[in-house]
């Protein structure tokens, strides 16, 4: 199986959480590898089908990610797939990042992250040989414990 997730209890409602990880702007706060730079370009709230951008870095070398939103319930679901291009032709990608949200019938929402390179090109050499499967879930734990606190602020 080629997907890891984890999953955390937040005091918020899924509304809240949802208008989150719908905004591109607030990705790189959110994000616990570290990996994701500068500004998103593309719009803002994410809805079915956008196309946006990050900018990235693994270790010195920057670049950006093209990401389109790929599922989506409102709510309750956002998946974006990332890719890296070069002149429009995806070369490397494939992988997505999910948010599942699950109301508990309060204001505690279920979070499941989850990272699934079964679909990405090259996973063996581009994703397994690095490490990043095993790397992925304490940065995704971080993610959540941010996506927890930037509601509770």
């Amino acid at each position: 199986m080629r997907s890891i997730s984890v999953s955390r209890d937040i005091a918020a409602t899924p509304q809240r959480l949802f208008a989150v990880l719908r905004d591109p702007a607030r990705h790189a706060g959110l994000d616990g590898s570290g990996m994701l730079r500068g500004r998103p370009d593309g719009p803002s709230p994410l809805g079915p089908g956008d196309r946006f951008s990050m900018g990235m870095q693994q270790g010195r070398i920057p670049y950006r990610s093209v990401n389109v939103v790929v599922e989506y319930e409102k709510d309750r679901l956002i998946a974006w797939e990332t890719w890296g291009e070069f002149r429009g032709r995806r070369l490397v990608g494939g992988q997505r990042w999910r948010y599942e949200l699950s109301a508990d019938g309060g204001d505690t929402t279920h979070v499941t992250h989850t990272y699934d390179w079964s679909r990405a090109r090259l996973p063996r050499l581009v994703i397994e040989l690095p490490g990043y499967p095993r790397r992925m879930g304490p940065a995704m734990t971080t993610t959540l414990e941010r996506l927890a606190a930037a509601v509770r602020d």
